[in-house]
């Protein structure tokens, strides 16, 4: 009962304080709503980029490895020379690969043609992603079908003319119709459509099959050099459930060392690449964007904390007289340290719930600016809350002490 009393008060206190003086008052919160704004914003911003970007690499396959000529990452020495003298994965590799391995579920040998337009009667798509894969393509990669189906394993190896493409070019090219079963000319040549992938939207890492034109690698190889360096070939190579993804990888390495003939000792002229290398340095760079964020936000807070500091002291002396009149009724020291303390807490919580509010109405400005959903979870919500608590506690206490260490007959005497 005690303690609700004392709530009760403080809260009084609290309102009283912002309605007789709102302009002093809302001035010296607007640090900490700056400071607990900055950081939240950027810890919602990061982990909105991480989300998307986690999605895009989830994409390629957790568990998938790529055998590529060129790794996809490198620091400041990046010895582009030697990777540049490296011989593409080609079919050699693919089929040596996949007699020899038994750590894998599933390899794929896929290639990007290029941009090219896709024509159905009277329409076109210009920018369409053409792209080629060997019959496992639907096991290494991740991804759903709006309507029809992927190719069969005859299908695959007698290279038929059929194709899968992305949803935005079934919108386009067929608007008023099912797209299944009908005839596009891609490259000069015309394939049936037998499935359609589901929509998946804008991605960060540009991985979508939305604007996709796939078709079966042994039908390209009729109308292209499919081990041509130009359309980036690559093997994409997906362990096992169970075995883990370090055993696989060491399997794939001795294994391409063994089909290109490296000797001992020898480096490899082949990349081992995996999306944890993406999330690691994804990882290190948003602890960085965090650091920094939280800095600043940081420097806003402590500013804001001065300020209701300031806020607390000003309160203590124009209160000096009801202070003493409390002590003299019997009012403990913890009472009125209490008594201010939760006051700046609750002057913080109203400066931090402010700057959540701000936060909370620019998720919907970059939701409708750019399209991509911004997270603001409860840890996010519960953080910014913590941080005003502190900084309420930390502004308050010394107010809070010095008014519970007054004389109560020289407190009640002063005007």
């Amino acid at each position: 009962m005690l303690f609700l009393k004392l709530l009760r008060e403080s809260f009084l206190f609290a309102g009283d304080a912002l309605r007789q003086n709102k302009t002093r008052t809302l001035l010296s919160l607007l640090g900490v709503t700056i400071g607990i704004f900055t950081i939240i914003a950027v810890q919602s911003a990061v982990d909105t980029l991480r989300n998307n970007l986690q999605n895009s690499v989830n994409k390629l396959g957790n568990n998938s490895i790529y055998v590529q000529k060129w790794p996809w990452v490198g620091g400041s020495d990046f010895p582009w020379w030697k990777y540049l003298q490296r011989p593409e994965s080609d079919l050699r590799d693919f089929n040596e690969l996949t007699r020899r391995i038994s750590t894998a579920e599933a390899l794929s040998y896929e290639i990007n043609i290029d941009n090219r337009t896709i024509k159905y009667k009277s329409n076109t798509v210009e920018g369409a992603q053409v792209d080629a894969a060997s019959q496992d393509h639907d096991k290494t990669w991740n991804f759903d079908f709006e309507s029809g189906r992927y190719f069969t394993e005859m299908e695959s190896k007698t290279g038929a003319p059929i194709t899968n493409i992305g949803y935005d070019i079934a919108q386009n090219l067929f608007p008023d119709g099912d797209a299944i079963g009908k005839q596009i000319k891609v490259m000069g040549r015309y394939v049936t459509v037998v499935g359609v992938f589901s929509k998946q939207g804008k991605d960060m890492l540009g991985i979508s099959t939305d604007k996709e034109v796939l078709l079966p690698l042994n039908f390209a190889r009729n109308l292209i050099d499919i081990q041509s360096s130009k359309y980036g070939p690559s093997i994409i190579v997906r362990g096992k459930k169970g075995i883990p993804t370090d055993d696989v990888e060491s399997e794939i390495k001795g294994l391409m060392r063994s089909i290109r003939r490296l000797r001992p000792g020898a480096d490899d002229n082949f990349s081992l690449n995996r999306t944890t290398m993406i999330t690691q340095q994804l990882d290190d760079l948003f602890k960085i964007v965090n650091r920094g964020g939280f800095i600043i936000g940081l420097f806003s807070i402590l500013v804001g904390g001065f300020g209701i500091a300031n806020i607390m002291f000003v309160s203590v002396k124009e209160r000096t007289n009801i202070i003493g009149i409390q002590k003299s009724l019997g009012a403990k020291n913890y009472f009125i340290l209490l008594q201010f303390l939760i006051e700046s807490v609750l002057l913080c919580l109203v400066g931090g719930l402010i700057g959540l509010f701000f936060v909370y109405l620019a998720t919907f400005a970059v939701k409708a600016a750019l399209d991509v959903q911004v997270i603001l979870d409860a840890a996010n919500i519960t953080r910014g809350l913590s941080y005003s608590i502190i900084i309420g506690v930390i502004a308050g206490i010394i107010p809070a002490y010095s008014a519970s260490r007054l004389d109560p007959v020289e407190a009640i005497r002063t005007n």
